[in-house]
């Protein structure tokens, strides 16, 4: 496929320049605007420039025999901040159009109209860190939407999210940053998965220039910054999104039924045509060039890869994967888009959103993959929101948990998480929220927990813990979840009254040192500095070392670290013993501990030393810790002598 869309004349990068060609562009002292459009018959550019009469619009004239139309005009005939869009005629009908390749679309306040306008500032943004490149620690991601990271209740902004959240971001320890509802989309309510204009940064959240300033800051800290690519299918709006762009339903997507996700309500891509293939591959290029993201994380993927979606489908074996219901152009598209955003970027990341497990998805493409760095565990949370709401914590089976956090392919990496913006959004809630409830409302106060909060508190961390240290090699935390947020996300809608009541994140219960809410995002940030400091999502997996069902006491090793996990909601694991090395092994995180809303029942035990048993051939070595109930500890063995007892 690449030879045929690159005849062997360019490379795919080169390939991939479509953005520089299509839409509107400032060239030789004029401006130059193209569009593809091969089922219209007129096509007219109308605006503020002429009262949006089109008795004084612009006409394009066709560029070729491929559906190419084109206009050129004096600098004079538009101006920064102009609105326009295109008056596209058809056989039978005509209509108002936003470019395609529009790279900024704003509403108007008073009649909601969204419209292109001319972004053509007098000064272009300086980049402060152009060369700026990804680090390569595994990726500590902090999943956030810019609309919802401040506490007010409405829409937040670029510049709000980099004065306000970033410096958060970069104080708990993330190295990575994941921006959602990049791209222009009609409806908030959507969470930018409905997107209409690909090429334009949301103008609700700010301007280009100011996105640019958040993506520098980030670089400047370190941070790497990827975004939400949504290529697995496009709104259904006609007058803001590519929908019947040229009088077709098959322009850019499918035609008929296939053409239609009848779950999302929105059109689906036909990944077998080269001009969708041109669009899609350099929207990608597109961000990595003008905006310097650093990779990106490809949603609705089980979507492009299956006919019907992956809808209502249990995939128990190969034949569920590889059968007729494959949709090979979905897959090379993506084998493609991965290619292309290495070739442009070796140090990017790209990260796979793909509930159906399709094997290969995460290998090399050498080696018959599509491409992925990684991809996201997405059987993790929905296993801990099973285990949480349907099984009683004395049935919490240690080596079921451990199977399960550790059941993936050794040749793909994956990045493990408890919860993402799926378990926050309406519907569903929050770990913290299934845990302790409405007792979050009253009873988050260091002097006014009661059980059902201990309870929380303790599994919110143990569950984190056991996940970090188990289910990856990458971890990823939604916004405000590392603190245990008390409430879902719901964007304004017709069914709550329209409100941002539950559109925006309460900071403010975080930085109360009178709540416990701080205590998480504190244990929050020593896991992450732990990840950081002996790089234990860089290290192979997990070896188990010891297992007690009927205590549910688990102990395993990754990264030269022991992690003891006591899930028993009664007992400690006083008299539970297991084979190690022998020497000293010093604690270097305890969930348990004052500072993280525990309750300090290892009294400030810094040290634990091995038992000696020389009754047999060979001394065996045995460590014994009194671990409380609901508690984690992570040890490492000391560099000084060793020493038993």
């Amino acid at each position: 496929m690449e030879t045929k869309l690159t005849k062997g004349r360019m490379s795919l990068a080169d390939f991939a320049a479509g953005h520089e060609h299509y839409g509107l562009h400032r060239r030789g002292g004029g401006w130059v605007f193209r569009e593809w459009a091969p089922n219209a018959t007129a096509i007219l550019l109308v605006g503020d420039f002429c009262g949006w009469q089109s008795e004084a619009a612009y006409p394009l004239a066709p560029a070729g025999e491929g559906g190419d139309w084109e206009l050129r005009l004096p600098l004079s005939a538009l101006k920064h901040g102009d609105r326009y869009k295109l008056l596209v005629h058809w056989p039978g009908g005509s209509g108002e159009r936003i470019p395609s390749h529009a790279r900024r679309v704003v509403q108007d306040p008073e009649t909601n109209i969204f419209a292109a306008e001319v972004w053509a500032p007098e000064e272009h943004y300086a980049w402060r860190y152009p060369d700026f490149r990804r680090s390569s620690d595994a990726p500590r991601i902090y999943e956030a939407h810019v609309g919802i990271a401040q506490d007010a209740e409405r829409v937040g902004t670029f510049d709000e999210f980099r004065e306000n959240v970033l410096p958060r971001v970069i104080d708990a320890g993330y190295n990575t940053l994941q921006l959602m509802a990049v791209q222009e989309h009609p409806y908030y309510g959507s969470c930018g998965y409905h997107v209409s204009s690909f090429f334009a940064v949301s103008s609700r959240f700010g301007t280009p220039y100011e996105l640019k300033q958040l993506v520098d800051a980030a670089h400047e800290a370190g941070l790497s910054v990827i975004m939400d690519l949504v290529h697995s299918h496009a709104v259904r709006n006609e007058a803001e999104g590519l929908s019947r762009f040229d009088g077709t339903l098959h322009q850019y997507f499918h035609g008929g039924e296939r053409g239609l996700h009848r779950v999302w309500d929105s059109r689906c891509f036909d990944y077998g045509k080269p001009e969708v293939l041109h669009f899609l591959l350099s929207n990608c290029r597109f961000w990595l060039d003008e905006y310097r993201f650093d990779g990106f994380r490809f949603d609705g993927v089980t979507s492009m890869l299956f006919l019907d979606h992956g809808l209502e489908r249990i995939f128990t074996s190969y034949e569920d994967y590889f059968g007729p219901n494959f949709d090979e152009c979905g897959a090379v598209y993506l084998a493609l888009a991965n290619k292309l955003i290495h070739q442009v970027r070796p140090d990017a990341i790209t990260i796979a959103e793909d509930v159906s497990g399709t094997p290969g998805v995460a290998a090399p493409l050498a080696q018959g993959g599509l491409g992925f760095n990684y991809r996201l565990a997405m059987g993790i949370p929905d296993y801990w929101i099973k285990l949480v709401k349907h099984v009683p914590d004395h049935e919490w089976h240690v080596g079921d948990i451990f199977h399960e956090l550790t059941n993936r392919r050794e040749e793909e990496k994956v990045i493990g998480y408890v919860e993402c913006h799926d378990q926050a959004l309406v519907g569903d809630q929050t770990l913290m929220f299934r845990l302790a409830g409405v007792n979050m409302y009253d009873h988050m106060g260091a002097t006014c927990r009661n059980m059902q909060i201990d309870r929380a508190m303790a599994l919110h961390k143990v569950i984190r813990l056991l996940t970090v240290a188990t289910a990856g090699h990458g971890y990823l935390n939604f916004i405000g979840n590392e603190f245990g947020h008390p409430e879902w996300l719901d964007f304004p809608r017709e069914g709550n009254g329209w409100s941002y009541a539950h559109a925006c994140r309460q900071w403010h219960l975080r930085d109360d040192p009178e709540l416990l809410y701080r205590c998480l995002a504190e244990f929050d940030k020593a896991l992450l500095a732990l990840c950081q400091r002996h790089g234990l999502l860089d290290s192979s997996v997990p070896e188990r070392l010891f297992e007690h069902t009927g205590r549910q006491v688990i102990a395993f090793a990754r990264a030269g670290l022991l992690f003891l996990a006591n899930l028993n909601p009664e007992h400690s694991a006083d008299d539970v013993a297991f084979e190690v090395p022998a020497g000293a092994y010093d604690v270097v995180l305890e969930s348990d501990a004052e500072a993280f809303g525990g309750h300090g029942r290892l009294s400030g035990s810094v040290s634990f030393r091995t038992r000696g048993d020389f009754a047999g051939e060979a001394p065996r070595h045995r460590l014994r810790i009194p671990l409380p109930p609901r508690a984690a500890l992570v040890l490492r063995k000391s560099d000084r002598r060793d020493q038993v007892w």
